[in-house]
């Protein structure tokens, strides 16, 4: 199960530690994922899925189907 978010479709980020000396080395910037289950009445049916901090806000201010569509139609949602 790769690190990204259902909803939003955030992914980790490479980056550099950069130390005191200023020597840089590889490091990664991982995102804020939960696995949620949502009740989705439009299906009655129980989901769950990959979420980010962010798509939580997201399925609260939009509701759970608008927030579905709109990740179905950028394609982050996968099964």
């Amino acid at each position: 199960m790769s690190k990204i978010c259902q909803i939003t479709g955030k992914k980790a980020m490479v980056g550099n530690n950069v130390s005191h000396s200023k020597r840089r080395t590889k490091r990664t910037f991982d995102v804020n994922l939960f696995r949620k289950k949502f009740y989705w009445v439009e299906q009655d049916t129980w989901i769950s899925l990959n979420i980010s901090a962010a798509g939580l806000r997201t399925v609260n201010k939009i509701g759970l189907n608008a927030a579905l569509k709109q990740a179905a139609e950028k394609g982050y949602l996968y099964v």
